[in-house]
């Protein structure tokens, strides 16, 4: 609810068109990536990532644990975040198309939402697609990637919580 809320405040704000489609496609690839992180840590193996847990890399134990708690990291990313996205880009493209027909009455809303919502399930399936194929052929990979980050963001919470921020 807050995040249609928020995007259809920023998208009526805006008047930009462009601009407008631009935050449309980044609520396309979040889904998007968070579909194929879900899909990633699914099909990943934790053997890997004990061998660089041992050598004490950072990222082994946050994949290590996202491995294991599988079903709860994909049914949250795949179905929460997944299903936000979709619902999220539904309600941008309804705001784009009001945003459009209010500064060119002219045009054809019918039409205008046939073809938005034609786009928007495109870029969502064939983008789905792509990133199921690079989540299944590169799990790892891909999974170590977001570990990382992972930790990081653990490193920079917890540095700021003992309230000595370091580079």
């Amino acid at each position: 609810m807050i995040f249609a809320f928020v995007t259809r405040f920023l998208l009526q704000a805006i008047q930009s068109i462009i601009l407008s489609f631009a935050i449309l496609l980044i609520i396309v690839c979040v889904g998007v990536v968070f579909d194929m992180i879900g899909m990633a840590v699914t099909a990943a193996e934790e053997k890997p990532f004990h061998a660089k847990a041992a050598k004490k890399i950072n990222g082994a134990k946050q994949a290590i644990y996202l491995v294991r708690n599988a079903d709860q990291v994909s049914s949250f990313f795949n179905d929460v975040i997944g299903d936000i996205s979709g619902v999220v880009s539904g309600v941008a493209g309804t705001v784009i198309i009001i945003n459009m027909v209010m500064m060119q009455p002219g045009l054809n809303e019918l039409y205008l939402s046939i073809l938005l919502t034609a786009i928007i399930s495109a870029l969502t399936v064939s983008g789905k697609a792509i990133g199921k194929a690079i989540a299944i052929n590169k799990p790892t990979e891909l999974v170590f990637f977001i570990a990382r980050l992972l930790s990081g963001f653990e490193k920079l919470t917890l540095k700021k919580e003992k309230g000595r921020l370091r580079p």
